[in-house]
């Protein structure tokens, strides 16, 4: 990682930090989920980056990017994206994201932004009930109750409960924590975005990856298959909603599998 770049991109009355692994190669911008970092997505960039310049956004109120007050919402963060690829001057890139980087990356491609393709990666896509089930939830309550811990504690809890997990990806998801904000929990409050919607608004090749355990079932995922005939499934095994972090290098392997088809 320390010959990566690091850069901030002015949109939309914000500061976006962001990390690029650079080169001529075709670009690929990486989301991440809610209280991580686009360091979170080390270990898959460095899979990704002899072939790709991968772009590692910290969404608004996450990493070093700046924390406003308010604009916390898919198209809020889809909005930044845009911004992003327009002042990096990206050329069609692809986009991934996870989790609520995952939604907001179909948010983005449903746009009709000019992407090459855009791959989601276990996304939020959330019936009405589950949303407000979500939202109250004490995940915030949680939240506020780890800033108040130190990197070495948090980083002690989430190797007893993930061992499976990289140390290094621990460190990094750890420190990913410690500098979210309150503010990005404001992405729970119902509505989100009809995902049956914007994924049929998407006109480009889509690809959808899932884990064991995920918030898109196998049979939503076929369900959305049949909506929009480019999206391609694919299923990692043994890794939850996690799946970035729990089998990165699978993860990175099937994406680049993907993104060589791209015109």
């Amino acid at each position: 990682m320390a010959t990566w770049m690091r850069g901030v991109c002015e949109t939309n009355g914000i500061n976006l930090h962001y990390l690029r692994t650079g080169g001529a190669s075709p670009p690929v911008v990486l989301l991440h989920g809610l209280i991580g970092s686009g360091a979170c997505w080390t270990p898959v960039a460095r899979v990704l980056e002899g072939e790709f310049d991968v772009v590692m956004p910290d969404a608004r109120g996450h990493g070093d990017s700046s924390t406003p007050p308010h604009g916390y919402g898919y198209d809020d963060h889809a909005s930044d994206v845009v911004g992003l690829i327009r002042g990096l001057e990206l050329s069609r890139p692809v986009v991934m994201g996870h989790s609520m980087g995952g939604m907001t990356a179909a948010v983005v491609a449903s746009r009709g932004t000019h992407l090459r393709g855009v791959v989601l990666v276990d996304p939020t896509f959330l019936s009405p009930e589950r949303q407000r089930e979500v939202h109250a939830s004490d995940v915030a309550e949680q939240h506020r109750r780890a800033l108040g811990l130190s990197k070495s504690e948090l980083v002690a809890q989430a190797l007893a409960r993930q061992p499976h997990r990289s140390p290094e990806l621990i460190e990094l998801l750890a420190e990913a924590r410690l500098k979210t904000h309150l503010e990005p929990f404001n992405v729970l409050t119902p509505p989100n975005p009809d995902y049956r919607d914007v994924l049929s608004a998407i006109d480009v090749p889509v690809l959808l990856v899932i884990g064991d355990s995920p918030v898109v079932t196998l049979e939503m995922a076929m369900e959305l298959r049949s909506l929009n005939p480019r999206v391609r499934i694919e299923q990692v095994k043994d890794a939850g909603h996690g799946l970035p972090y729990d089998q990165p290098e699978r993860l990175a392997e099937g994406v680049a599998s993907f993104l060589r088809e791209l015109a």
